[in-house]
């Protein structure tokens, strides 16, 4: 204890011993180890985004006094607004950045060429953060994330990074704190670097991303509710964000005691674009392009073995994940695809709501004493429960538990034609052979919601899917009390309440040595968390459970709703007209919860709430429209596409096999079904449209004030929006969940007719209207 103290001491004698450098503008250069000094509450724009404070030496230490911030914005400037990068260091060596606050900015800090730079301890909130425009009712395609060209559009520059670090070696970075933004630790070509005890979480992207980073540590981090697109029991997209992401032939690195919980997928990896072979494919075409003068030239690839060769040794290959959690994923626990050689062992993976383990193209894959439990809760297609692996080779599934996954174990493969050009592919491509299922206990509760389980009735275990060619063969199937004879079957079952028992011998297997580094415990340290119910987004991104959070949780006829969390002595009033307008309140789902509820009588009536609360204060506009649509659902499946012929497809509307109903709000979440769905009544659901080819058109007549208006829709797919005959909103297309607005000039205060077209593809679908003043 003694030496301790001295160390101490030591420690704090350096500190006082540094020479002190105030900063007060932007572009200050430091050249030599020093104690950064920012006076309170002093802002330092950067102007020219090329970086606040500017490291311009080699073995130097900057050490952040208590209390100073370096802030590029004001406190409460919106985060999809701020710009530029606090801390910037370019080819220095051996740089220190101890205690740094960095707040404000698009990139916390930005580190090139620094080989053994050093991040010890600081909080890199409150930077860049994207406003997403998913609500609870519907996904917005416009909010995914696209990681795969970092090489000629930097993740930095597109996203935005509390820490991100490019081109060095034996980097550490650890006790750094993260809230309140995108993306946290970024890596972008890193080799043998150590990143623990650091804590990136409830961020709307990435907690920590690797970019062609290889041989690195990365231990005991909490990279918890990294997340977006996902709201429970309606969608649950991820939208690729995730925990960790680990991209383009980021291999041999190890992953040891993080918790990756709530993430789009706890862990998302891929070999990358290069490793496949899509830039060799996309120069390929090209070339048979010019010599055939033809636009389609696929049928004439052909990939040469050395070519195949070459790319079969890429990849993000032999990582180790060992000791994660890697649970409640609106997705994946774990996405590792078109890589080898990766040791998935003794994780936890419960309840993502896809599957625990998705691994498609992987091979040789070692996947041993994983708690994999209540996966697939919210799965669709054919990826679903436990482990998903489609067209994998050489993986060895061993002595994990399975407990009620809506199937434990799916293996399969289809008609991948196109994708087995890509040389990437091809290198490495045995079919589905010599996987390898032993010693696994699968265990099935009768009653468990995802199973529901009586006696008799049957939960699959095995799924295995091929042509019927003997692609699935060479595995040994263990903890069962049926064998499976046939290698093209279809489901391989057990019955409730049968006694597991070992069939064959359990191959031998060796799990790597690994050791943890830092000082934390993340792994089960927010047991009050658990569940994906915890996951709650509103426009910036995923709550924290602490601060403050408002959302919109619905709209109806003339009517306005709000979830308001985490707000102590919470009290709500109405400013401006309130003519028409009534404020409820209602307990929440949770006890810091609570819902507020705003109704309006006929007509179009802007509104404004004022919301106080204990070190809160937030004001609520925006106008409620009441008036009732008439609408019609009709199917075209057999009839004209709205796209080529929409006179003929706008005539079904007047068709004996159309439905008619009045509603007060066009807010339809289709989701993957149709207008039958909806619970618009018993007519819409006994004969309206099925999920596929259906459309609608609703009109209705309302007063409006004069002035300029704006119409605003979320569709997917084709929408029309028309005002008294004259186009205000024109998406006639097939699309994703998209946003579009129009705006309608009404010279004097009367009635108008509005009228709305959408039409339905296939898939997911949605259309909303919003009417507001442009003012």
């Amino acid at each position: 204890m003694a030496r301790l103290f001295h160390l101490a001491g030591l420690l704090a004698i350096s500190a006082l011993a540094l020479p002190v450098l105030e900063v007060t503008r932007d572009d200050t250069v430091v050249t030599r180890s020093c104690r950064i000094v920012i006076p309170p509450g002093t802002v330092i724009a950067d102007a020219n985004t090329n970086g606040v404070l500017h490291v311009a030496a080699d073995r130097i230490t900057l050490e952040f006094a208590p209390g100073s911030e370096l802030r590029g914005a004001p406190p409460g400037t919106p985060w999809d607004t701020l710009r530029g990068i606090g801390v910037r260091i370019e080819g220095r060596r051996h740089v220190t950045i101890r205690g740094a606050r960095v707040h404000g900015f698009f990139n916390g800090l930005v580190a090139t060429r620094a080989d053994g730079l050093r991040i010890e301890g600081g909080d890199f909130s409150d930077n860049y953060r994207q406003r997403l425009r998913s609500t609870p009712q519907a996904e917005d395609g416009a909010d995914w994330l696209f990681p795969h060209h970092n090489d000629t559009v930097k993740w930095r520059d597109q996203y935005g990074g509390a820490v991100c670090v490019e081109e060095s070696r034996r980097v550490t970075i650890r006790g750094v704190r993260v809230r309140r933004g995108q993306n946290g630790i970024l890596l972008d070509r890193v080799t043998d670097s150590q990143v623990y005890d650091n804590d990136c979480s409830f961020l709307s992207g990435w907690g920590l991303a690797l970019w062609r980073s290889s041989r690195n540590v990365i231990s005991r981090n909490a990279f918890d509710f990294c997340v977006r697109g996902h709201v429970e029991g309606v969608y649950n997209r991820g939208q690729d964000s995730a925990g960790i992401l680990c991209f383009e032939q980021s291999s041999d690195n190890v992953f040891v005691e993080n918790s990756a919980t709530h993430g789009g997928d706890g862990f998302f990896g891929f070999a990358g674009r290069e490793a496949l072979g899509e830039l060799w494919l996309e120069a390929e075409r090209e070339r048979l392009r010019r010599e055939t003068g033809r636009p389609d030239v696929d049928e004439w690839i052909r990939v040469p073995p050395a070519v195949a060769r070459d790319f079969s040794a890429r990849g993000c290959n032999r990582n180790v994940l060992i000791g994660n959690d890697f649970s409640y994923a609106p997705a994946h626990g774990i996405e590792l695809t078109f890589s080898e050689g990766n040791v998935f062992a003794r994780n936890r993976l419960v309840e993502n709501a896809i599957c625990g383990i998705w691994g498609g193209y992987s091979s040789d894959t070692l996947i041993a004493e994983n708690l994999i439990e209540g996966n697939g809760g919210m799965a669709y297609g054919l990826e679903r429960g436990g482990i998903n692996m489609e067209h994998a080779a050489g993986n060895r599934i061993l002595a994990n538990t399975f407990r009620n996954n809506k199937c434990a174990v799916h293996l399969w493969w289809d008609n991948d034609a196109a994708l087995l050009r890509s040389p990437g592919v091809a290198g490495n491509y045995r079919g589905v052979t010599g996987n390898v299922i032993a010693g696994n206990t699968f265990i099935v509760d009768a009653g468990h919601p995802f199973t529901n389980l009586r006696p008799g009735e049957k939960l699959i275990v095995l799924q295995l899917r091929d042509d019927g060619t003997n692609n699935v063969r060479d595995n040994v199937y263990a903890a069962n009390t049926v064998r499976l004879e046939l290698t093209n079957a279809v489901e391989f079952a057990v019955k409730a309440g049968t006694e597991p028992r070992l069939e064959g011998a359990m191959p031998r297997y060796h799990l790597p040595r690994v050791k943890a580094l830092g000082q934390t415990r993340p792994v089960g340290a927010r047991p009050h968390l658990r569940g994906r119910d915890k996951i709650v987004m509103d426009e910036w991104g995923p709550w924290d459970h602490e601060s403050p959070l408002v959302r919109a949780v619905g709209t109806a006829a003339g009517e306005r709703a709000w979830e308001v969390f985490g707000v102590r002595a919470l009290r709500a009033e109405l400013r401006g007209e309130r003519d028409g307008l009534e404020l409820t309140r209602a307990p929440g789902p949770t006890d810091r919860s609570e819902i507020l509820r705003l109704r309006a009588a006929p007509g179009v009536r802007p509104f404004e709430v004022a919301l106080f609360g204990d070190n809160f204060q937030q004001v609520l506009r925006g106008t409620l429209l009441a008036t009732t649509w008439e609408v019609v659902f009709f199917s075209w499946k057999t009839g004209p596409d709205p796209r080529q012929d929409p006179a003929g497809w706008h005539r079904l509307a007047d068709g004996s096999a159309a439905v008619h109903v009045r509603v007060g709000a066009l807010d339809f979440n289709y989701g993957w079904g149709g207008p039958r769905d909806l619970g618009l009544g018993e007519a819409v659901a006994q004969h309206g449209p099925g999920g596929d080819h259906f459309g609608m058109i609703a009109r209705t007549r309302l007063t409006l004030p004069a002035g300029r208006w704006r119409f605003r829709t979320l569709s997917d797919d084709g929408v029309r929006v028309q005002v008294n005959g004259r186009p205000v909103i024109e998406n006639w297309t097939w699309h994703g969940p998209t946003r579009d607005e129009g705006f309608f000039e009404h010279p004097a205060a009367g009635e108008v007719e509005v009228t709305v077209e959408h039409f339905e593809i296939d898939g997911y679908a949605v259309l909303q209207l919003d009417v507001e003043p442009a003012g």
